[in-house]
């Protein structure tokens, strides 16, 4: 469900550099919840949460992690094909959820999940109007499009409604 305008225009995910610290609680009840080898499976994700960074920038975001062996992701909002927002009943719990971007790489997993962030659906709003493109608020709060391809199109529907 698409958010208000206010409640978009008032989200900057230029502040959402790190994950929220609910889920290194995440992080510790799924490691209480396999029950033996507690720090076996908490180390890992210890490390994770407090390596863990995003960025979002006007063309696209990046995701980086890791100590013994780094991993970073940079996706351009083009490439977004399809972002899914998941929650199991913990993450509900403390007000979590998981963003998954999908992109047409051709792997069935997706490219990008974006973890421990307070303020999802307002994420997952922001991102679909960043890989759209064509679309932005205007002082009036209305949405108007600005892709080359679409006023194009609008133009020739607009003559041939003419000729008609």
């Amino acid at each position: 469900m698409a958010q208000p305008v206010n409640a978009l225009n008032n989200f900057n995910p230029g502040e959402l550099e790190r994950p929220d610290s609910s889920l290194l609680k995440y992080y510790a009840l799924i490691s209480l919840l396999t029950g033996p080898g507690i720090v076996v499976m908490f180390l890992p994700l210890f490390f994770k949460y407090e390596t863990l960074r995003y960025k979002f920038e006007d063309d696209g975001m990046s995701m980086s992690w890791g100590i013994l062996f780094r991993h970073e992701i940079h996706l351009t909002y083009r490439r977004i094909q399809d972002i899914h927002l998941s929650r199991n009943l913990i993450q509900r719990w403390l007000g979590l959820a998981t963003l998954s971007i999908q992109t047409a790489a051709g792997s069935a997993s997706p490219e990008m999940n974006i973890e421990g962030i307070l303020k999802p659906e307002q994420l997952r709003d922001y991102l679909y109007s960043k890989m759209r493109g064509a679309r932005s608020l205007g002082e009036d709060g209305e949405q108007h499009p600005h892709d080359e391809a679409l006023t194009l199109l609008r133009e020739i529907r607009d003559l041939l409604r003419k000729r008609s």
